[in-house]
């Protein structure tokens, strides 16, 4: 059945049906790296050629000969263009403009020839420089495009760093972008509150990501440990959970805090001293190769970003049996969490709140208890099985079949 938010894109029934199996095509930059896009797109991915049978390509940009980080189905073709947009990263301004404008040329030419040779019922864009040309390609398949971050973070990450040209610049760009945008067959974003953000679009759709692995255990909610995972960069808003750590910590002397994550510990490190923040029971840990260890080994996880496209680690952290107490930020905590139910939603950025909520749980382990199972039920609706027959009734709205 056809979801009502895509009903009126559903082509006529005369339309003639295929036998084969349904071709489809991501186009995205790399799969090398151990990024949450990546780790998404490999998930569904392969659900897609093992359970439905899809004949799938990824067609790549970056990352010539390097290894993919997440295993992908035997059944699934990959196509590395070359193009090596990462060579711009050493650039100086005047010659990335040259680089730049070169290279990309040279990608609008190779994928409109890879198209042309695959000839897929549907391409499927992940928002990256080829939605600048990809409605151009007349390759005869459906044109989706998916975005995983919000609309106002969209090309701003470090939303501290802007001026007046640049906000002009994004206003045009933005302008440009939504043109594009309007030419999809659908436009898939993360969740309800960033659909609301594309007011001038009518194609758009809401898919949230799927639950990365379905734990084989849960916490015992019995070790007096607070968790938090993911980059060390402003976006992440570990400085805010420092701050509320060094409010609460002295009450609760039996209580720890573990961040987990990539990038530059040393600025948080540096605020931890000048919080007077226990080093013994505040730890600033690099990434980790089992994250879900690390999650049933806690009992509350906090999360303290400033803005996001989704938020996985709020869905895995549930999953994993943990209540949670989450800023309200921009966007993917309200489509997540229920708050007081399975975790407590509090205003972005108010440090005292956050503190405050995390003091509630850690003081409380009835309420512990009845927020974990409460969030073990809701976070089903994330499992891969509920997102895959979302996407599936997308792609076979077209009446393009895969029996």
């Amino acid at each position: 059945m056809i979801p009502n938010f895509c009903r009126i894109f559903a082509p006529s029934k005369t339309n003639k049906m295929k036998k084969s199996p349904l071709k489809l095509v991501y186009v995205t930059p790399a799969l090398y790296m151990a990024g949450g896009v990546e780790r998404v797109l490999t998930l569904k991915a392969n659900y897609f050629a093992e359970h439905f049978g899809y004949d799938i390509t990824i067609i790549l940009t970056e990352g010539k000969n390097k290894p993919l980080f997440y295993p992908l189905s035997e059944k699934i073709k990959v196509v590395n263009l070359d193009i090596n947009f990462e060579e711009l990263w050493n650039c100086s301004f005047a010659k990335k403009v040259i680089v730049y404008l070169r290279k990309q040329r040279l990608f609008k030419k190779r994928l409109s020839t890879e198209l042309k040779r695959i000839r897929p019922d549907i391409s499927i864009s992940l928002l990256r420089r080829e939605i600048n040309f990809i409605n151009e390609i007349k390759d005869g398949s459906r044109k989706i495009g998916e975005l995983h971050v919000n609309r106002a973070n969209y090309r701003n990450f470090e939303a501290n760093d802007s001026n007046f040209v640049k906000n002009i610049f994004a206003k045009i760009w933005m302008h440009s972008l939504v043109a594009k945008l309007k030419k999809l067959d659908y436009f898939v974003v993360l969740t309800e509150e960033d659909k609301g953000a594309w007011s001038e679009l009518k194609n758009i759709c809401v898919i949230p990501d799927p639950l990365s692995f379905i734990p084989n255990k849960h916490s015992e909610l019995r070790n007096k440990r607070v968790i938090a995972v993911g980059r060390y960069v402003y976006q992440k808003g570990f400085d805010l959970l420092l701050q509320a750590w060094a409010i609460i910590e002295k009450q609760y002397p039996e209580w720890q805090l573990a961040i987990f994550g990539d990038g530059n510990r040393l600025p948080y490190e540096q605020q931890m001293k000048n919080l007077g923040i226990d080093g013994s029971r505040c730890h600033l840990n690099g990434s980790t190769t089992n994250i879900q260890q690390e999650y049933v080994n806690s009992s509350i996880f906090a999360f303290s970003s400033r803005f996001e496209g989704f938020g996985m680690v709020l869905v895995e952290a549930m999953a994993s049996g943990l209540p949670v107490v989450s800023f309200d930020c921009p966007c993917g905590p309200k489509d997540i969490v229920k708050n007081c139910e399975d975790g407590f939603l509090v205003k972005t950025g108010n440090v005292d709140a956050l503190a405050s909520s995390l003091s509630q749980l850690m003081n409380d382990e009835t309420l512990r208890e009845s927020m974990s199972k409460e969030g073990l039920i809701n976070v089903q609706r994330f499992r891969i099985e509920q997102i895959a027959e979302q996407w599936r009734s997308i792609f076979e709205s077209y009446n393009v079949s895969a029996s």
